[in-house]
């Protein structure tokens, strides 16, 4: 054997130790990137605890804003109505004051209040339901007697009541008296 092939044995051997001693060291910085890729995680899985509880939180906050406004809409959606009225009250109080004993003026007084309601009826889209001579409706109109008629049967006679409606809904419906089948 030459002189090279008896170091070649021995330099393999000292590969191997160089190889055993890197292992350990080489563990040691797996292990050492594990535990920093292991704290990397357990960091964005808190922020994103935090971010769910923060998406929550504002979820909830809108939801119960939303309530609220909700509750001021319906507790105040006829506060515009209610001070159109109160010109027609003060109108009524004033007229119920006068003690002249003028009838005509005490009408005069009580016509001008019944156009101020009117006008705020109309300004709220409150439309009287009115349907003398009309066929029954049953969506609009409750029948409250018959009575024999030459009109045809079903048609509105008379209005004991008048109806009404609100932007189109039936918040009353007018009570009549039909004509009867002939």
């Amino acid at each position: 054997m030459s002189a090279e092939n008896q170091n070649q044995p021995q330099e393999d051997l000292q590969q191997e130790q160089g190889a055993e001693e890197q292992q350990p060291q080489a563990a040691a910085e797996g292990e050492q990137q594990l535990e920093a890729n292991l704290e990397a995680l357990l960091a964005e899985l808190e922020k994103a605890r935090a971010d769910v509880l923060y998406v929550r939180a504002e979820a909830e906050n809108i939801r119960r804003r939303a309530a609220e406004d909700n509750e001021k809409t319906r507790k105040f959606a006829i506060e515009r109505f209610a001070r159109e009225l109160l010109a027609v009250k003060d109108s009524l109080e004033m007229a119920l004051l006068d003690q002249s004993g003028n009838v005509e003026n005490l009408k005069l007084g009580v016509d001008l209040t019944q156009k101020q309601l009117i006008a705020a009826f109309e300004k709220f889209d409150l439309a009287e339901i009115n349907p003398v001579g009309e066929k029954l409706d049953p969506n609009k109109h409750q029948a409250i007697s018959v009575v024999p008629s030459e009109q045809d049967a079903n048609t509105v006679v008379q209005v004991m009541q008048k109806g009404y409606e609100l932007s189109g809904r039936v918040i009353r419906p007018a009570m009549v008296v039909v004509a009867a089948p002939k």
